[in-house]
């Protein structure tokens, strides 16, 4: 299920108080741990409505620029920034969650601060360009899945003013035409030069999705198995529908004594927990 998530917009000033680093981002973190019982769970941690930045700084030739958050109870995130004479690129995301949240963990057999720290896998950015992203960009590291989307930051911003030059990444830029699934509002209408009504295309048939095999291993032994094919219907604004292609998806998880998660991650920015 999805449940509600609050963006997060950071604006660090400099000494003479102009804008040195911009940020707006949307972010969830999906999260395995082990529960009282030593089964294992996963949970959805979304940011709170109350954000601070405490701790961000501007950075420049020598020291690394820091966007750095706080929200609930207990819960940081934060990527530092390197810059080079043409271009800056963030380097680590550093996470701590909070399991005495009993909300989020409510029977966690670990109790208090976890800290996840993975490299930040995009490429270098020009300077004087905003990197931006619509896409969601899926982060998984020690049983923790940090997902980004609605993406806009500018590091070593230059005279107080966030550039109009943007830098996308390559989720937002398609290398070929995307494919519009069929909908009451795109079916052409062919029209004729008779009173009698214009007929209409009818919609293309969505193939079923194909069947894939996935499967979990505790130590040398599998845990899970599930034969499956998988088809996403997703109500919004225009209708949706994704085919789950397992041949370019990867299962992930743990198994615990009474309960099994089983992540796929089909590299298209789509992401399932059962």
């Amino acid at each position: 299920g999805f449940s509600q998530s609050y963006a997060v917009e950071v604006d660090i000033k400099d000494a003479s108080n102009a804008t040195c680093l911009y940020a707006n981002w949307m972010m969830r973190f999906l999260i395995t741990y082990e529960s009282n019982t030593s089964d294992y769970k996963t949970t959805t941690l979304n940011l709170s409505s109350s954000v601070t930045h405490n701790g961000s700084v501007c950075g420049n030739d020598t020291q690394a620029a820091l966007v750095a958050v706080q929200f609930g109870e207990g819960h940081s995130w934060s990527i530092n920034i390197t810059k080079t004479n043409e271009t800056y690129q963030g380097d680590f995301f550093t996470f701590t969650y909070n399991t005495n949240d009993t909300e989020v963990f409510p029977d966690a057999k670990r109790k208090g601060p976890i800290t996840v720290v993975v490299k930040d896998p995009l490429r270098p950015v020009r300077l004087n360009n905003v990197f931006v992203c619509h896409n969601a960009d899926f982060i998984e590291a020690e049983n923790v899945t940090q997902i980004f989307w609605n993406v806009t930051v500018q590091a070593f911003v230059q005279n107080g003013t966030v550039s109009k030059k943007e830098s996308r990444c390559r989720a937002d830029t398609p290398t070929s035409a995307p494919t519009v699934l069929p909908t009451i509002a795109n079916v052409t209408t062919v029209s004729t030069t008779t009173l009698s009504p214009a007929p209409t295309t009818a919609p293309t048939p969505v193939e079923n999705p194909e069947t894939g095999n996935y499967s979990l291993k505790s130590g040398n032994k599998t845990c899970l198995l599930a034969t499956v094919g998988l088809q996403l219907n997703v109500s919004q604004d225009k209708p949706l529908l994704i085919n789950i292609n397992p041949k370019t998806t990867t299962a992930d998880g743990a198994c615990g004594n009474t309960t099994a998660t089983l992540k796929l991650n089909d590299g298209n920015s789509t992401l399932i927990s059962f």
